[in-house]
């Protein structure tokens, strides 16, 4: 199971490397450095930073907030098609229940 950080470490983290990665040689070795002094993983930091550039627009991408939407309607329409299948179920059976011949008392 993937290690959950709070997410103060995490905008404190990526803040670093996008302000301070100028000072290193590569972006890579911020994030290792600064990964380090976070007790966070490298490629943890560096998926967040990239998710960063997308949600502030740097970079092309599924912002996180479109992602969280994207979610929800897959969600709503599971649900949505969970319910059309119980109502068509309930139509087939009602309809049946009026072809069958009824006698009266």
């Amino acid at each position: 199971m993937p290690k959950q950080y709070p997410s103060e470490v995490r905008e404190r983290a990526v803040r670093l490397v996008m302000e301070t990665r100028d000072q290193y040689k590569t972006e890579y070795e911020a994030i290792r450095s600064i990964g380090a002094k976070f007790d966070v993983g490298v490629e943890s930091l560096r998926k967040w930073v990239r998710q960063a550039e997308v949600d502030t627009g740097i970079k092309p991408g599924t912002t996180t907030e479109e992602s969280a939407q994207l979610k929800a309607l897959k969600r709503e329409n599971a649900e949505l098609k969970r319910a059309n299948e119980i109502l068509k179920a309930a139509a087939s059976f009602f309809a049946a229940e009026l072809d069958r011949p009824h006698t009266r008392s």
